[in-house]
């Protein structure tokens, strides 16, 4: 399951700019999950049953913190913006 929680936040940016749910798929096309921004920029990632597999929010910093379904912190990322 953590390979969804990756490839969905490499879909977070686009989620996030287009305020819409993104679906994800498996290999054989199967739904997989769902990647869900919200009004703040933060996005929450669930499995194909709906339960909530991770979430990612980035501060003004640029700075991207990711939780697990716990809400525990399992990294981050800074970067510069454009």
């Amino acid at each position: 399951m953590k390979w969804i929680v990756a490839f969905a936040l490499v879909l977070a940016a686009s989620a996030a700019s287009a305020q819409q749910q993104q679906r994800l798929y498996d290999g054989g096309g199967r739904a997989a999950g769902t990647v869900t921004p919200d009004s703040q920029g933060s996005i929450t990632v669930r499995d194909s049953s709906g339960r909530v597999t991770g979430r990612a929010s980035t501060d003004s910093q640029g700075t991207t913190t990711f939780y697990d379904e716990r809400g525990n912190v399992t990294g981050r990322a800074t970067g510069g913006r454009k």
